[in-house]
């Protein structure tokens, strides 16, 4: 048979498209094409098939060879071809049967010697795979992370020859076999918030944001704890479910290559330098990729310094902070990423970092902080839903031996709190639309009397309103009454620290 037709995926952004890898031989001169929108890794596949078939003795046919990646429209990048490439060509040679072919989906990048490479995006291929009811055959490295995916048979293979074997009945391969060895919840070791010396506001204010999925921003001068603080959020974030824990290590394997199992069910803390790109930060490429804001999801990403970011790479915050998505816009191609991630960052209050702190040692003109706070706009801040000081502790505070609460008392609060709110809308507070937090959001009168001055006398904008009132839900879940008080309220105000300036 001249004819050989397989099947693989492509990555579109989240999603792993099938691709039918159709293989044709004919008489005429000697030639390798491949057609279908493949990229320079695609086209470069031709020579690593040629020495990996001729390394593992078999004859490379001396045939007009021309391979079609179906459909032609969609591009088609990364080796992860080569292993379906290589296989099409032996079965429409007649070197291996073809009537198994079908049954599997192939993904796998040949090394020269015929040894099969680790590829990316692994978990989402193997989703896409799980949906048709084909077995998935794949690099022995990205076994684990594809056993993740549930109601799928995957093959773990190590070579060319090794697949050959199976097809030829020589030698059946073996499955994996059971879940994969994940680390337990339990042993997961984030750091403590007992080691934070007092910074009670602080704490309380993390504690809210974990409970309700909220964004943050901590002003303070240098060495008061705000990046030892972003370090312990994670610690004491609701435990992630299955679904979350699994599109977290997806989005990993699309961004970085392989996931990590010891990773399985840990939040990310994403922590960006401040000269990082907005294409960084957002993802992107000719062929786009996630960015640090879908790298974080389910998690943390934290920007310290945060005016020392450049202005423009901010402001491509603005969107996902409110829709949870980015999507990434080429000339060929379109794709969408999740971002629901929470926002931790860190300023100094102003150029020197030392305004307000009680040696006094700020000499900042009221110029030079004005503009230094003005390298961050107002619609950014405005969707920040936290905004707190955090002081220098006097010298007296630091020397004297104390111990806060630990990360897993806080987080016994915050869990508790974050089912309340699923039990009764099924998303964090942070997540409420604008009808949603009409229904669940419902002040009593001295509570709404309170927001209205607010309102009056701090010139608070409607967004800042919604997000006053999802805080003092929060708030509320937190202290275990179904009603927002006025003391939850005036609470929730308090954390809007640039509105009042």
């Amino acid at each position: 048979m001249s004819l050989a037709i397989l099947y693989s995926r492509a990555l579109s952004g989240m999603d792993a498209p099938l691709v039918s890898v159709e293989v044709h031989l004919s008489n005429g001169l000697p030639s390798f094409t491949i057609v279908g929108l493949p990229e320079t890794e695609v086209r470069e596949s031709k020579d690593r098939v040629r020495a990996a078939l001729q390394n593992a003795r078999f004859k490379f046919p001396i045939q007009r060879i021309i391979v079609n990646l179906a459909p032609a429209d969609l591009p088609k990048e990364s080796g992860r071809f080569d292993l379906p490439i290589a296989l099409g060509i032996l079965a429409a040679s007649g070197q291996i049967p073809s009537s198994q072919l079908n049954q599997y989906e192939w993904v796998g990048e040949l090394s020269l010697n015929g040894q099969l490479r680790p590829i990316r995006g692994a978990l989402a291929m193997t989703h896409g795979a799980s949906l048709t009811g084909r077995s998935f055959v794949l690099p022995q490295q990205n076994a684990s992370e594809a056993a993740l995916v549930k109601g799928i048979v995957v093959y773990p293979v190590s070579s060319l020859l090794q697949i050959c074997a199976h097809l030829l009945g020589q030698q059946p391969l073996q499955p994996c076999d059971g879940e994969p060895a994940v680390a337990n919840e339990n042993e997961m070791r984030y750091p403590d918030m007992g080691d934070v010396k007092g910074q009670a506001q602080a704490k309380r204010a993390l504690e809210i944001a974990a409970a309700g999925g909220h964004s943050l921003l901590m002003i303070g001068p240098p060495g008061t704890g705000k990046s030892m603080l972003a370090k312990r959020m994670p610690g004491i974030l609701p435990s992630m479910t299955e679904q979350e824990a699994l599109e977290s290590a997806a989005i990993q394997s699309l961004g970085g290559g392989r996931f990590d199992l010891a990773n399985w069910k840990r939040r990310p803390f994403r922590a960006p330098h401040h000269t990082a790109s907005a294409v960084a930060l957002v993802g992107g490429g000719s062929i786009p990729r996630p960015g640090e804001i879908s790298l974080a999801m389910h998690g943390i990403l934290f920007l310290d310094e945060l005016p020392e970011f450049e202005r423009r790479v901010l402001e491509v915050l603005r969107e996902p902070l409110e829709s949870g998505h980015i999507t990434i816009s080429r000339a060929a191609q379109r794709a969408d990423f999740p971002a629901k991630f929470q926002l931790i960052a860190a300023m100094n209050p102003c150029p020197c970092g030392y305004l307000g702190h009680y040696a006094g040692k700020c000499r900042c003109t009221p110029d030079q902080i004005a503009r230094y706070r003005g390298k961050l706009s107002g619609p950014l801040l405005d969707r920040i839903d936290i905004q707190i000081e955090v002081p220098a502790l006097p010298q007296q505070d630091m020397l004297r031996p104390q111990r806060s609460e630990a990360s897993h008392v806080i987080r016994s609060r915050v869990e508790l709190a974050r089912q309340h709110q699923l039990a009764r809308q099924n998303k964090p507070n942070a997540e409420l639309a604008v009808q949603e937090i009409e229904t669940y959001c419902a002040l009593t009168k001295e509570g709404s009397n309170l927001l209205e001055q607010a309102m009056t006398r701090l010139n608070i904008s409607a967004r800042a309103f919604h997000r006053i009132l999802k805080l003092a839900r929060t708030i509320s879940d937190l202290s275990g009454n179904d009603a927002i008080l006025g003391a939850h309220v005036a609470e929730a105000i308090q954390y809007r620290r640039m509105d009042r300036n």
